[in-house]
């Protein structure tokens, strides 16, 4: 019982460290082009550059709509992606591992 009690502290404390990361820190990111823009601008084909469905979305720029304070906005951003992918995450593995189970074991079903 040791075992599983350290694993869910390991857990909280790696999602208790990417909340404050993507709450604190996320607000600090490159203003700057990434690559991808920098190298269409470079290039001479950034005019071309269309909206996509989501761009008027509740997330779109690294922002969260509705919140006009830039720094609250992007860090907010930040959690709410870092709590999707960690939900994301969480399901994945809560249906691998309801797979495992109902698996029958290898072994048993050579007659071993």
């Amino acid at each position: 019982m040791k075992h599983a009690s350290s694993t869910r502290l390991f857990l909280f404390a790696g999602l208790l460290l990417t909340f404050a990361l993507a709450l604190f820190v996320s607000p600090f990111a490159d203003p700057n082009p990434d690559a991808l823009n920098r190298v269409a601008l470079d290039e001479g084909f950034a005019q071309t550059e269309t909206d996509h469905s989501l761009s008027d979305g509740p997330l779109a720029d690294y922002a969260v709509s509705g919140v006009d304070n830039e720094w609250i906005s992007k860090g907010l951003s930040g959690v709410i992606g870092m709590l999707a992918t960690f939900a994301l995450g969480l399901a994945l593995f809560a249906l691998v591992r309801k797979r495992r189970e109902s698996d029958p074991d290898p072994a048993q079903a050579r007659g071993e």
